[in-house]
Order: structure tokens, then sequence, then C-alpha cells
């Protein structure tokens, strides 16, 4: 049985009200003014922006110097907040008769969010939070009246902590965070192992740097940050990942481009296209650039960089300047080539095709994707993979290789795709790692090997149905590949 979510009112009326909020009297500093700022941006959030965006206007409207002080708290606690709100709304619809203006039952679940981490995971003194979400709520005139309702919903909480968190497994939605759809889904694909995906999309991903190996090898950029002291271990090929997050500014050598930030299973995708210099190759759905950078790090090579949204292709740009690499960026849908690609061009040697999808894959580093995504999107979403790669196969040379990328741990996206594909493509072989056969798959559901501790499937073995001699990517959010050449 799964609790109803709390109702608010309608998006338009929302966006009225929370409009008409009054003028914050509060330190830019100040715990108070980081749970107003989140809770807006959870509100817009319900409303369906995504997240990132939702911060963005929330610190545009900020006061002048106010987002500067704010905003990595006002971020830690939108974030925190989307991974804890199905608990969170729980337990406010459990200790409330009715429903609470939409600002002061947001500004409940990001201070709840807070207090659900306890010990060394706490961020801030439970009484800090009860005080300063009373006070974000004081300083909006016309919630004032809610003050006495926010310090009652808060303090009962600590006091009944362990009888509403035991409360709260009964709840799907309360115990695990995700939408019963999304639940219901991975338990269908995933039968042996979706409790290790679910609980792994609910913690923060790490920091993964990709070393280019035009400028550093990977033991040697280990050995300049063992020199500044900043902890890393080795997480691939190319991959180092530092053992506590911090700003790029202050990461060695990025702003020279000599790593970048991406998650290991992000980087097999270049690792997998198996480029080499001379090929022509197509980045399609390419923004923001970070596979664009690996692959013309990997080889000297003719890129086509292919983006729908224009906004979106200058954040490739920017990627290749930092990197002090150069591709042939154009504007497009890739599933109309008549856009983008002259008849007369030469086909490509390699065409990279990162689909768009659900970014299952990505929740852990997405949160709010759980709470935007719709159960009807994933058939939306498979009718446009498939468009795409239909489109774009007719560009590639015979003998030539069409990688299929999606960072979904969703089968329809994934094994089910690949399989429609080479049923649908006469003249497509699949293939596993480079030069070798792909063995025969019986049943597209079936489940890889996964780690014995929660994480995402490894990406080879979703991709390609085989495991590697070595397991290069122990943490690593999930993507699914699926290579093809063709005859």
């Amino acid at each position: 049985m799964t609790a109803k979510p709390i109702q608010h009112a309608s998006a338009p009326a929302s966006r009225a009200r929370e409009s008409r909020l009054s003028t914050l009297h509060l330190a830019p500093e100040s715990l108070g003014f980081a749970l107003d700022c989140a809770a807006q941006a959870i509100g817009a959030v319900r409303l369906g922006a995504a997240l990132p965006a939702a911060l963005q206007s929330v610190f545009v409207a900020a006061p002048e110097g106010a987002a500067a002080a704010s905003r990595g708290a006002t971020q830690d606690i939108a974030y925190r907040t989307m991974r804890r709100l199905g608990t969170a709304d729980w337990l406010i619809a459990r200790q409330v008769r009715k429903a609470p203006p939409p600002h002061v039952a947001n500004v409940l679940a990001c201070a709840l969010a807070l207090l659900l981490d306890e010990g060394p995971h706490a961020a801030y003194a439970p009484f800090t939070v009860v005080d300063q979400a009373v006070d974000a709520i004081g300083a909006r005139r016309e919630l004032a009246f809610a003050k006495g309702l926010v310090n009652a919903v808060l303090r009962h909480f600590l006091r009944e902590r362990m009888t509403l968190a035991e409360a709260a497994q009964a709840d799907d939605v309360a115990r695990w965070n995700y939408p019963v759809w999304w639940i219901t889904a991975l338990q269908k694909a995933w039968p042996a192992d979706w409790q290790n995906l679910l609980m792994a999309g609910n913690q923060q991903g790490p920091l993964t740097l990709r070393v280019n190996q035009r400028h550093t090898t990977v033991e040697a950029y280990l050995a300049k940050l063992q020199e500044t002291r900043i902890s890393a271990t080795r997480a691939g090929e190319h991959a180092v990942r530092l053992a506590t997050p911090m700003p790029v500014d202050r990461i060695p050598g990025f702003n020279q481009g000599t790593v970048s930030v991406q998650d290991a299973g992000a980087q097999l995708a270049a690792q997998w296209l198996g480029v080499q210099g001379g090929m022509r190759v197509l980045d399609a759905c390419a923004a923001p650039g970070g596979k664009t950078g690996h692959l013309l790090e990997l080889a000297t090579i003719d890129l086509v960089a292919l983006e729908s949204d224009a906004s979106r292709a200058r954040r490739i740009t920017e990627n290749l300047q930092r990197l002090g690499l150069n591709a042939d960026i154009r504007i497009g849908d890739a599933g109309t080539p008549s856009q983008w690609h002259n008849t007369d061009e030469p086909l490509f040697d390699r065409i990279l095709a990162d689909v768009p999808c659900s970014a299952s894959g990505i929740v852990r580093r997405h949160p709010d994707i759980r709470w935007l995504r719709r159960a009807s999107d994933i058939a939306a979403l498979v009718a446009e993979q498939r468009r795409i790669m239909q489109a774009l196969w007719p560009l590639l040379k015979p003998g030539g290789e069409l990688l299929y990328v999606t960072c979904s741990v969703f089968p329809e996206e994934g094994e089910q795709q690949a399989l429609w594909f080479e049923s649908a493509q006469e003249d497509a072989v699949r293939l596993g790692a480079p030069g070798q056969l792909l063995p025969a798959v019986s049943n597209a559901s079936d489940t890889p090997d996964t780690p014995d501790t929660p994480g995402m499937p490894t990406s080879l073995a979703v991709g390609f149905g085989t495991k590697p001699d070595t397991d290069p990517l122990p943490d690593h959010d999930g993507f699914f590949y699926a290579r093809f050449q063709k005859r």
C-alpha cells in the first residue's frame, strides 16, 4: 500500500502564489536562507522543471551577492531533498491533517531531508535545522502563520524518529524514494538486483576524472595529485576517482585540459568505439561534449559533433576549447540527416549514437529525474531511439561500426533495443569486445552479474552480455552499450 503524495495546488495557481511571496529578510549565509532557496527549487521541480535549471532560476532571482553566499548550501540541501523526497512527503502527510501551502511543504521537506541524516552524515545539528526552518517560514509575511506548524512537525519527527522510520518501511515510495512505476520496472527487469539499483541511485556519485592521454598518463597524474595531497585512485583505463569531491577550479590541470570530469562508465563509450587516426567519425547527440573530447584525445580523427539544441552545442565548443581540440560542430536532428549531412559527403567509419533516454542510469547524479519521468515516457523514448538509429545507419561505411549508448538501466532502452536493431537491419552484425562476435542472447531480460555491494550493473555486462577479466569500474553510473558492424 502506498500513501498518496501531498496534493499541491495546480501549476498556474502555485506559480502565481510563489511569485507573490514577500522579500526575505534573512542573512544570505544563514541556513534559513538556504532552506528557503532550496524549497523554491523543489517547488519548481514539482511543477516539471529540472533541478539544475530550477536552482539557476533561484540564484538569478536572489538579491545581489546572496546567491554566492548560499549557493553551496542551497545545492546540497536541494539534492539531498530530491533523494529523500518520498520519505519527506510521507512524513508530512503522516503528521498533518491538511496539506500545508506549497512553499511551507517544501521547506518542511528540505528540513526533514536534513534531519533524516544522522551521526557523521548529518550536515547540521537537529536543533539548528528546526530553528532555521521556522525562521525561513517566519520571514515570509504571508506564511508566518505556519511557523507553529513547521516547529511542531519537525520536533514531533525528532521525538518519534524510530517509530516513524519503521512505519515508513511499509510504504514503497517512502522506503525507496522512487515513484511506484520505477520500482516496479526495476523489480521486473532485475529481479535479483533491483534493491541494489535503487540503493545505488540514492547515493551521491563520486567525482571521477578522465585523464587526457595527449597531456599525461594516469600514473603520472596520480603522482601529481599525491604531491598536492589529494587522495585518488585509478578507476579505469583513463579514469581517476577523487576520494573527496572538490570544485573543478581546485583540480590540478583541469583549466589546462589535462583532465575532465566524466564518470568511469561514460568513458567506455570512446574506448569501445575503437577510433584510429584518420577515421571519419560522427558523435551524434554530442552535447555537452564529454565523449567528443575523449574521442579526440584518443586519436587524430575527422570528427563531426552533432547536437539538436544550439545552446547545448555551445557547451561542446567550450569544452573543446579548454582541451585545445577541434571538431566540426553542427546543429541538427540526428534522426533527420538531411538537415546537417550533404549527400556528397563521405560516409563515416564510426558512429557514436548516445541517444536520448530515461537517464535512469545517472539518477544518483540527477536525483530529480526519478520524479520528473513518467512510465509513459519510456515508450516515447524507445520510438525516438529507433528513429535515430534507423536514420544514422545509412551514413555508416560498409565495415564501419556504430556504438549504441544509453545511460539507462531499463531493458526497453537497452538489450531489447539491441535485439530489435539487429533483426531490423539485415546488414548489421552485433559485436562484443572489439573483434569478437557476441554470443547469442536467449532472453532479453537475463540479468548480468553485478557486484556484491550496492551499485549499478557493470556496463560491459549490460551492454555486451560479457564480463571483463578484471573489473575496471568499481563505482560507476549505469550505461548500456551495444556495438554493431555493417557487413
